[in-house]
């Protein structure tokens, strides 16, 4: 800002150390995050890099920021009235009388009544067609599901006799099946 001129990255490494009492390693890092802040603008020319900051971007910037920040209060304070206009309406028909108080009080039974209803329900729920034939349809599928592995179970003992020349009741022991085991009718 002091000097409103234009500097390359090795006149800045000169006068740094020399006026603002920067070491000379980190005066390159200490731009870039400079330029990475926005405080500091950089172009390229030919094959040089270019450096500068004025004083009149930062006023200018500082500028907008509170035209922003002024706008959005304008907005929020806008919502405000809005909704303290709405909550004022709001209560317009709900003032506190006998009246209202007998139906919110009537609410009140009628909701509860509606729970114990719900509970009755749910007591006779095994009762219900629809639970009911659902229940057969999942007996249905566990019926199958068992048949299947009694299949598998049968297929494994034949596999079994014809490979090793085991007994039938020497795999029933050794692998605890049943005597009694069939297909489920």
């Amino acid at each position: 800002f002091a000097q409103k001129d234009v500097f390359q990255l090795k006149d800045i490494e000169k006068i740094a150390p020399k006026e603002k009492g920067i070491t000379s390693m980190s005066v390159k890092e200490i731009l870039q995050s400079l330029v990475d802040d926005g405080m500091v603008d950089t172009d390229r020319i030919g094959t040089s890099n270019y450096f500068w900051a004025f004083p009149s971007k930062a006023l200018h910037a500082r500028k907008r920021k509170l035209e922003e920040l002024e706008s959005q209060f304008a907005e929020s304070s806008q919502k405000k009235e809005t909704l303290q206009k709405s909550i004022e309406e709001s209560k317009i028909g709900r003032e506190d009388t006998a009246e209202r108080a007998a139906l919110i009080e009537e609410l009140a039974a009628l909701r509860q009544k509606k729970e114990q209803l719900k509970a009755e329900i749910d007591k006779y729920r095994e009762c219900d067609p629809d639970v009911v034939e659902e229940m057969r349809q999942t007996n249905k599928v566990a019926k199958e599901a068992a048949n299947r592995w009694t299949d598998n179970i049968f297929s494994i003992k034949s596999w079994a006799k014809r490979k090793f020349g085991f007994e039938e009741s020497r795999i029933d022991k050794s692998f605890g099946i049943p005597e009694d085991l069939d297909y489920i009718d």
